[in-house]
C-alpha cells in the first residue's frame, strides 16, 4: 500500500475492541473505532474507508443491517465480519450480504491482519487492471460499474457478483477453478464460501438466461465454464 490504508472497526467489547485497535495500529493501518452499529453508520456517511471490520451483535444497529447499509450506500467497501456466532445459518447469512470474510472469536490476529491485506491488494488489482467492457452474445458487461446490459435493460451486480462475472469473462474458453474464484473472491476456500459462491453462479445463470446462447456450465469436481454459442 503506497499509504496507510483507513479501518472503520465497529465493536462494542471494550477489552476486545481496544486490544483489536492497537494491533490494527501497530499494523500499520488507520483506524477508527466505533462501540456501535448507529456510530458506525454515522461515520460511514461522513469519510471514507479502506475496509470495514464488522460485529455482528452490536446495540442499537447490529453488524448485519449495518453491513445492508454499506452495501445500498458503498457498494464497493469491502468488509469483514468478526463474531462469537458461528452458526452455519449465521455464516451463510454473512456471506450472502456480500462479506469478503467472516472470523469466529476467538481468532488469531495475524491471520486477520494478513487476511486484510489480501482483500486491501484484491482491491487494488481491480482498480489498476479493470476491463472497459465484455460482450456477452447480447449483453454487455462493464466491471467498472458493474452494469450488466441487454437491450434497454440494466442490471447492477453485487460486489461478489461482478467479481465472478469478470473472473468468468476472464477465463472464457477454459475452466475457472473453484479454488481460484474462492481464493480470489472470497479469500478463503472453504465450505461456507464454497456454498456462497454456488449461490452466487445460480444468480448469474439467472441474470444472463435471456440469452439461450449462454450458459455457465459446471465443471464437476474442478470449477466453472462461461460457454458462449456461436
Amino acid at each position: 500500500m503506497t499509504k496507510k490504508a483507513k479501518i472503520l472497526l465497529a465493536e462494542d467489547e471494550l477489552n476486545f475492541g481496544a486490544v483489536l485497535e492497537s494491533y490494527l495500529r501497530l499494523a500499520k493501518f488507520e483506524v477508527d473505532w466505533c462501540k456501535h452499529g448507529k456510530e458506525a453508520f454515522s461515520k460511514l456517511k461522513n469519510y471514507d474507508y479502506d475496509l470495514c471490520i464488522l460485529d455482528v451483535m452490536m446495540p442499537e444497529m447490529d453488524g448485519f443491517t449495518l453491513a445492508k447499509e454499506i452495501k445500498s450506500t458503498k457498494s464497493d467497501l469491502p468488509f469483514i465480519f468478526l463474531t462469537a456466532k458461528s452458526m452455519k445459518e449465521d455464516v451463510l447469512k454473512g456471506f450472502k450480504l456480500g462479506a469478503d470474510d467472516y472470523l469466529t472469536k476467538p481468532f488469531d490476529s495475524e491471520i486477520l491482519i494478513e487476511k486484510i491485506k489480501v482483500i486491501l491488494r484484491k482491491k487494488e488489482d481491480r482498480a489498476e487492471h479493470k476491463i472497459k467492457e465484455h460482450q456477452l452474445g447480447n449483453y454487455i458487461f462493464t466491471p467498472h460499474n458493474r452494469i450488466l446490459k441487454i437491450g434497454d435493460e440494466e442490471k447492477r451486480l453485487s460486489p461478489k457478483e461482478s467479481a465472478l462475472l469478470e473472473a468468468l469473462c476472464l477465463s472464457k474458453g477454459g475452466v475457472l477453478t473453484r479454488a481460484d474464484a474462492l481464493n480470489k473472491i472470497w479469500g478463503d476456500d472453504n465450505y461456507f464460501t464454497a456454498r456462497s459462491m454456488d449461490v452466487y453462479i445460480a444468480k448469474l445463470r439467472k441474470y444472463l438466461a435471456r440469452d439461450p446462447k449462454i450458459s455457465v456450465i459446471n465443471i464437476h469436481g474442478n470449477g466453472f465454464e462461461l460457454n458462449i454459442e456461436d
